[in-house]
């Protein structure tokens, strides 16, 4: 049964089953979920039975299984095996510009940016691939920026334990972009910094340079 963590700021971690989200119980089947797009079709003005709209529902439903896959993945099994094998490394791990591809929960439009993710490890390294897939576990449901940072940057703290942790996001929400105030190249950026990256205004910078940004 799949399983999903969530790590709140003040440490503690709240697991819920598929069942206890109400995902098990409650979420539509495929012909329901196809006959909502139907209605949405026929509400926006047009015919879902004409040639180009015929196959439009099944579609739909399979690019929703992509863009919001992140709903079946417990982001802190991708944490649970680390290495300790470093040497003695302790400097900052860094991996930038990883891509988002999230989905505005206002008004399920995309959210197109990158991510930036840095830790201190403590005797224990992670993967970096799997520093990427926990961006992903989160970018891959309905989302607020803000609430993405930090969910990131905490599930990193609460299960390596490292001596800081840094994120940040730089994105285009389509809600404005393509709708509304109609503000294109607009960048929306937030950053969630813990531990030295929040009190060690050196490392901060540190991370800052490497990711291109600048402050202090």
């Amino acid at each position: 049964m799949n399983k999903t963590t969530t790590l709140h700021a003040d440490g503690s971690r709240e697991v819920a089953t598929e069942a206890q989200l109400g995902r098990a119980s409650e979420k539509p089947n495929h012909e329901a979920a196809a006959a909502a797009v139907r209605t949405l079709i026929r509400w926006a003005g047009d015919d879902p039975d004409r040639e180009g709209l015929v196959d439009t529902p099944a579609r739909v439903l399979r690019a929703y299984e992509e863009f919001f896959s992140g709903y079946a993945i417990d982001p802190v099994a991708y944490l649970q095996r680390t290495f300790e094998e470093t040497d003695g490394y302790d400097e900052m791990v860094v991996l930038r510009d990883i891509r988002i591809e999230s989905h505005c929960e206002h008004h399920i439009v995309p959210i197109i940016g990158t991510a930036h993710v840095a830790y201190l490890p403590d005797r224990r390294v992670v993967g970096i691939s799997k520093l990427a897939r926990v961006v992903d576990a989160y970018a891959r449901r309905l989302q607020i920026q803000e609430k993405m940072t930090a969910q990131i940057a905490n599930t990193i703290n609460q299960v390596l334990m490292p001596r800081g942790v840094a994120v940040v996001i730089e994105a285009y929400h389509q809600c404005m972009t393509t709708r509304g105030v109609h503000k294109s190249e607009v960048a929306m950026v937030t950053s969630q910094m813990i531990g030295a990256f929040r009190h060690n205004p050196t490392t901060r910078r540190e991370f800052l340079a490497v990711i291109g940004k600048s402050g202090g």
